[in-house]
């Protein structure tokens, strides 16, 4: 039985698999956005007002693309094997995996929030949606700090 457990490791691999491509998915979302917002900049000789917000989704593409490639190496460090990557790129428990990933959401909320504050239609939610992200960053934070002191 113990052997079979030990085997059962490897059942993580389909997440490592699938965070993978999502991963690669991404990042060709990001190529996409980033010939996207080439083209709008120079067929609008950079008068375009929404060029901002194009560029800003461009840094969220990439950012999500990245998270995802890091929780895919730190899921494969935890479960299956040891890799050689930076030490930055690796969770080495699940504490530290959910504390990147509360640092991911936090700015990609972050992002949203200037994409929609680029776009400004009404100061009122305006202040709703950064009230709402504020909350939501503090809490994540929170829970990082008070979670690893168990």
């Amino acid at each position: 039985m113990a052997k079979f457990l030990e085997k059962t490791r490897y059942l993580a691999l389909v997440g490592v698999i699938s965070l993978l491509l999502a991963s690669v998915a991404a990042f060709g979302w990001g190529t996409v956005k980033t010939f996207n917002a080439i083209t709008l900049i120079i067929t609008s000789y950079g008068k375009d007002s929404y060029i901002a917000v194009s560029l800003i989704e461009i840094v969220d593409s990439f950012l999500i693309a990245i998270a995802l490639q890091i929780f895919s190496v730190s899921m494969y460090e935890l479960f299956v094997g040891k890799l050689s990557l930076p030490d930055w790129m690796l969770a080495h428990d699940l504490h530290e995996l959910k504390t990147k990933l509360s640092s991911v959401i936090v700015l990609v909320m972050a992002v949203k929030f200037l994409e929609h504050l680029v776009e400004w239609k009404n100061p009122n939610d305006s202040l709703f949606f950064a009230v709402a992200v504020s909350l939501v960053a503090a809490t994540l934070i929170a829970f990082s700090y008070f979670g690893e002191k168990n």
